[in-house]
């Protein structure tokens, strides 16, 4: 799915950013919260993969709340208030021309979401809460809150660790070790607010909400999705507000990612839209597409030549430089194999024109790829792919020479037209796959995927 433009809307003096993606019904707008930002959003897989899928069976609606993202930020001391988050999250509903639709809120959005769903029932069909709660501190009668003096020390890590590594490991404890997600992440974070704002934003909103009152209120019917381990937002808040409204769903998700994205993103779409249309998307198990293989030439003798840190930093820089062409020419990333990738693509002149751009990529860091590319179906497995046709890539990619993009005649005969050109290299055995096949070199590449 293509990107979607930005676009805004006035709210007094406010510009309010938004997109728009996917056909309804139902409408689904997504409540993002600080750290959100409807541009960089799409520069997270996760993210962008969250909102594809979300947008594959709804026309999703995101938006940034005032004093955040791409929306007009606000000095510290004129925090937006939830009405002002409601005036926002109206006129967005009224530009896109939506009477009536679900909302999704999260964190700190949860309670705005809430007392939204409360204030106006006639504009929300349904709501779904994800790792949120309806008070966030500790009381007589709410033992189960954060004690003000936990509170006090998430308070100080936010404004300590805003958009750094660590932090971001403790919220999202599925990717701690994925330094490249962390990094994207923690932009985007800096991006949207400075530190000290997010921490005030977080103290007005966490320390003086309780929405509890309202729960009965709600007449829309609510999901509730909470991770088991979340560990700023333990799982018995969200049971909380689930006991609290008539009817709600409550639903657990495994491990303890405190938002929508990490491991969460892989389980939310199904809940979301099994809640919202009665059905889980139909699984896709096999698919076609073209699986491209790359390897460094002689990466043993580089690393030995080099030594441990000098070579290890050259395979940081390779890694980049891949997964950068690979954003550029929508390609999706399956694995490593420590000195080659592994990715797909919809389409094979799209490939091609990966390829070439990733070897001129790694020829500036001294570095020499094979490639090797086929078209063929694959059986999906979870982010993976398997059978022949990732076998057959494989074969190929090990018989190219330094330099060389070769490929199946399978991907020949797609391309016919394309502009790309190739030499013949003969016919071959691969191991273990029956026959003998037609091999092509890439030789250019003119016009446009």
């Amino acid at each position: 799915m293509d990107r979607p433009n930005t676009r805004y809307v006035a709210v007094g003096d406010t510009d309010i950013a938004y997109q728009e993606l996917g056909k309804g019904p139902p409408d689904l707008i997504f409540f993002g919260g600080l750290g959100f930002h409807v541009e960089l959003n799409w520069m997270i897989p996760d993210a962008a993969d969250l909102f594809t899928r979300l947008a594959s069976f709804s026309r999703l609606i995101i938006f940034d709340r005032r004093g955040t993202g791409a929306s007009d930020s606000v000095p510290r001391n004129a925090i937006p208030t939830w009405e002002d988050f409601a005036e926002d999250a109206s006129a967005v509903l009224d530009a896109v021309g939506s009477n009536s639709a679900a909302i999704l809120g999260t964190i700190d959005t949860g309670p705005m979401a809430l007392l939204f769903a409360g204030m106006h029932p006639e504009r929300v069909s349904a709501l779904i809460l994800v790792g949120t709660y309806a008070r966030f501190l500790a009381a007589e009668d709410y033992p189960i809150g954060i004690s003000p003096g936990a509170f006090d020390q998430v308070i100080e890590l936010v404004a300590a660790g805003w958009g750094t590594r660590d932090l971001l490991r403790l919220v999202h404890p599925s990717r701690a070790n994925d330094n490249e997600y962390l990094d994207r992440l923690a932009m985007q974070l800096r991006s949207t607010v400075t530190p000290r704002s997010a921490a005030a934003q977080y103290e007005y909103l966490e320390r003086s909400l309780d929405v509890r009152p309202v729960l009965p209120l709600i007449q829309a019917p609510t999901l509730v999705l909470h991770s088991k381990d979340n560990a700023f937002i333990p799982v018995e808040i969200g049971r909380f507000i689930a006991d609290h409204i008539d009817g709600a769903k409550f639903v657990e998700l495994p491990g303890g990612d405190m938002t929508v994205i990490g491991d969460s993103a892989i389980t939310i779409p199904d809940e979301v839209a099994e809640f919202l249309t009665g059905s889980r998307p139909v699984e896709i198990d096999r698919v076609l597409t073209t699986v491209l293989f790359t390897d460094i030439v002689d990466s043993t003798g580089q690393a030995a030549a080099l030594g441990d840190r000098r070579w290890h930093s050259l395979l940081d820089s390779h890694d980049e430089a891949v997964r950068e062409q690979l954003r550029r020419f929508r390609g999706r990333e399956i694995k490593t194999t420590g000195d080659g990738f592994v990715a797909s693509f919809d389409g094979p002149a799209r490939a091609i024109r990966c390829a070439l751009a990733l070897n001129e990529a790694t020829k500036k860091l001294g570095i020499a790829l094979r490639v090797g590319m086929h078209t063929g179906e694959c059986e999906v497995r979870g982010d993976d792919l398997g059978g022949m046709a990732v076998h057959i890539a494989a074969r190929v990619g090990a018989l190219a020479a330094p330099g060389e993009i070769l490929v199946s005649g399978t991907v020949r005969d797609l391309v016919v037209g394309s502009g790309i050109e190739f030499s013949e290299r003969g016919e071959a055995e691969l191991k273990g796959v029956p026959g003998s096949w037609k091999l092509f070199a890439v030789v250019e590449a003119s016009g446009s995927a």
